[in-house]
Parts: structure tokens; C-alpha cells; sequence
């Protein structure tokens, strides 16, 4: 029996029982079609991540309190302050570009408009180490920062909230928690940088925040340091950073450090790690359905043996060999498989899509992915045909054709 009719009388059998055929290939479809999709949300996060971690910066370090202890005992609140920032640009010099960072959500409002927005106090140096534009007007210098001028630079959507064109609202004053400010720029759209949002938020010198909006407060959020050498500095940079924070916390040779440096490239190892953790979970779980379909196949087989008995006797009357028989029932098999993870395929890629419309999440349909849940729906077929393939093949001829 030559390939091409064993192919088309695996088909006829296929549409000769059509709905069977559909409710046995169920299990593959929902299993391919899980498999792709929970990759794409898999592939479609990590992506995000990685152009939020590219717009804050692969050479920055960020430097954070933390719980500083001695002996394994909670000593108190850690603190960093604007002359830690001060010191770091001091010593440090053209080799990393510094910028404190102190926040709070603060009441923004113009006329009879407002809004609640983040108020940020920095340097100048901030929107150099972000790569953040100016849309219109400029930015604060650093003779405003040291005048304590109640200046302002709002983010790109800030005027929308204000409900004010923003070449209008350079050059007015507008009100942060009751104080009035002028504005002096708005930014270029940046989109969102990890868990901040720039867009929406308000940026003015950190003296000025310190003074008029947070009561005096010294305390800073963080530092952040841009590393101009290039990753092959960041080793250096860390260590310096390092050395200059404990000398001054007045922290002994050994202590533990009361701040944290953080690296935006090792959280993003970190996060694509995870990521690729959980991805290979759901997809595990999704691959379950997978067997638990190459086992339903296997069943239908073993029914569609004992149903076709004396098909099988009649074709080996006329001369079909036990590799014909074999091949047939293989090739069905593994037609129903392929048929399954093109059916689910498709699936995935649907729900992926109406998951990224209806959610709004990214994601992203992965080539390999669908080629391996592909050619391990066909490997199913194979493995889980091999035992009824076998079945039919081995029926004896004569007893074949005397079965009712």
C-alpha cells in the first residue's frame, strides 16, 4: 500500500466518524492552545520588563534604606539624606552622574482644576541620568536648586489633568499643596519606568520640596547614580558607592550596611529567571492536558480496532501486509494529533490575543514555542499509536474476517 492511499484512507476514517474524531483531539487542542498562551504571557511580560529596565537604565544604580541591624537585631529606621547624595557627587566627580530622590503624593491644581499626583524633589542631573526631554519650556537648573526657587517641571500628562494645553501653562503659576509654583517645563512622554509613572509626575527642586512641601524633612527616598564608564565600570562604581555610604554612616569594617545599591541589569536577571521559572510551570501544567489527550487517542484507537476487525481481516485478504496495517492506523493517529495542535495552536494564539485586548496585558506568541508544542503533539500521536497500531496489525486474518 503506497503512502499517498494509506494517508487518504487514514483521512477517510478520520471523516468517516468526524465529531468522534474532534472530541478525541479535545484534549491536545486545550493543551497546545494553553501551552501557547501561557507562554505568550510568559514571553509578553518579560518583554515589558525589559523595555521598562531599558528606559531606566542599564548602568544605574539605585541606593535604598534599609533596616540597618548589628548582631541580628533591628537597630531602627535607616535613613539616607541630601548630604549623602552631596558627598557621593563630591567624591566621585565625572565617573557617575548623582541625583537624589525624595517623593510624596501631593495635591497639583490650576484655576478650578486638580489632581493627586507624585511630587518628586531632585537635581537637574535626574532628567540627564533618565534620558527625560523637554516638550516645552526647560528645566530647573542648579542655581534653582540652591535658591530654593519655587520652581516646577510637570511630566507629559500632568497639563491633560490640569485640563490645560501645556504650551499654555509654561510661565503660570500653578498650586502644590496649597504653595504656589511656576512652571518652567514640561516633559517629552516617557511611559512608565518600573513602578513609577514620569508622566504623571511633578517634578521640582529637591531644597524647595524639602523646605515647602515635606515640613523640613531631610530624609531621602533614594540616590540614584548613573554609571558614565559603561558596564564594565558598574564593579567599581558599586564599590565606591559603597565605600563612601559606610564612611558616612560611621559603619564599622564588617557591619552590616543600613542601605541597599541595586543594580537595574540584576534585577532584570532576576526577574527573567523568575519569569522562565514560572513559565516552565505552566507550561508543565499545560502539558499534562497534552498527555491526558495522547491517552484519549490511544483509547479511540484501541475502539476503532475492535470496530474495524473485519475491515482489517478483508484488507489483509487482498494482500496487505502487517507494515501496511501498521502505517495505517500510525498515520491516523498521528493525522489526528497534527490536526489537534494546528486546531490548538490557533486557539493559543486567539486567546493570547483576546487576553491582550480584554486585560490589556503584553504578550508575545512564541515561534518556538509552537513549533515544540507542534512536534510534541506529533510525538503523542506516534507514541500513544504504537500500542493499537500494533493491536490491528497483529489480527490474524482469518479470525479477522469471522468476527461480527
Amino acid at each position: 500500500m503506497l503512502t499517498k492511499e494509506i494517508l487518504l484512507v487514514s483521512l477517510t476514517a478520520i471523516r468517516a466518524n468526524l465529531l468522534r474524531s474532534f472530541l478525541t483531539t479535545l484534549g491536545i487542542i486545550i493543551g497546545v492552545g494553553a501551552v501557547i498562551t501561557m507562554v505568550a504571557l510568559g514571553e509578553g511580560a518579560q518583554q515589558r520588563v525589559e523595555e521598562q529596565i531599558q528606559q531606566m537604565g542599564t548602568n544605574v544604580l539605585t541606593v535604598r534604606p534599609a533596616q540597618a541591624r548589628m548582631g541580628g537585631v533591628a537597630q531602627g529606621d535607616a535613613q539616607l539624606f541630601t548630604r549623602d547624595a552631596e558627598a557621593l557627587r563630591a567624591e566621585t566627580g565625572p565617573a557617575l552622574t548623582i541625583a537624589p530622590d525624595i517623593g510624596q503624593r501631593l495635591q497639583v491644581s490650576h484655576l478650578r482644576w486638580n489632581s493627586l499626583n507624585e511630587v518628586l524633589g531632585t537635581w537637574p542631573t535626574y532628567f540627564e541620568i533618565y534620558s527625560m526631554q523637554v516638550a516645552y519650556g526647560r528645566l530647573f537648573t542648579e542655581a534653582e536648586v540652591q535658591g530654593n526657587r519655587r520652581v516646577v517641571v510637570l511630566g507629559h500628562e500632568v497639563p491633560e489633568q490640569l485640563a490645560t494645553p501645556a504650551p499654555l501653562l509654561v510661565g503660570r503659576s500653578i498650586r502644590i499643596a496649597g504653595e504656589s509654583f511656576e512652571v518652567v517645563g514640561v516633559l517629552a512622554e516617557k511611559g512608565e519606568m518600573g513602578f513609577s509613572q514620569p508622566d504623571r509626575t511633578v517634578y521640582v527642586p529637591v531644597s524647595t520640596a524639602q523646605q515647602r512641601l515635606f515640613g523640613g524633612r531631610d530624609r531621602l527616598r533614594a540616590i540614584v547614580a548613573q554609571v558614565n564608564g559603561g558596564p564594565p565600570a558598574m564593579d567599581g562604581a558599586f564599590d565606591a558607592v559603597d565605600r563612601i555610604l559606610r564612611r558616612e554612616h560611621r559603619i564599622p569594617a564588617g557591619g552590616d550596611p543600613d542601605f541597599q545599591i541595586r543594580n537595574s541589569t540584576d534585577l532584570l536577571a532576576s526577574f527573567q529567571e523568575t519569569n522562565r521559572t514560572f513559565t516552565f510551570l505552566l507550561a508543565g501544567i499545560a502539558g499534562v492536558s497534552l498527555l491526558v489527550g495522547g491517552i484519549g487517542i490511544m483509547n479511540i484507537m484501541l475502539v476503532s480496532v475492535t470496530e474495524r476487525t473485519r475491515e482489517i481481516g478483508v484488507r489483509k485478504a487482498l494482500g496487505a501486509t502487517r507494515a501496511n496495517i501498521l502505517l495505517q492506523f500510525l498515520a491516523e493517529s498521528l493525522v489526528l494529533c497534527i490536526l489537534g495542535g494546528i486546531l490548538g495552536v490557533l486557539a493559543g494564539t486567539g486567546g493570547a490575543h483576546l487576553v491582550s485586548t480584554v486585560a490589556g496585558w503584553n504578550t508575545a506568541v512564541s515561534i518556538p514555542a509552537v513549533v515544540v508544542a507542534l512536534g510534541f503533539s506529533a510525538g503523542i500521536g506516534l507514541f500513544f499509536g504504537i500500542w493499537p497500531a500494533q493491536r490491528a496489525a497483529k489480527l490474524d486474518p482469518i479470525a479477522a474476517l469471522r468476527y461480527e
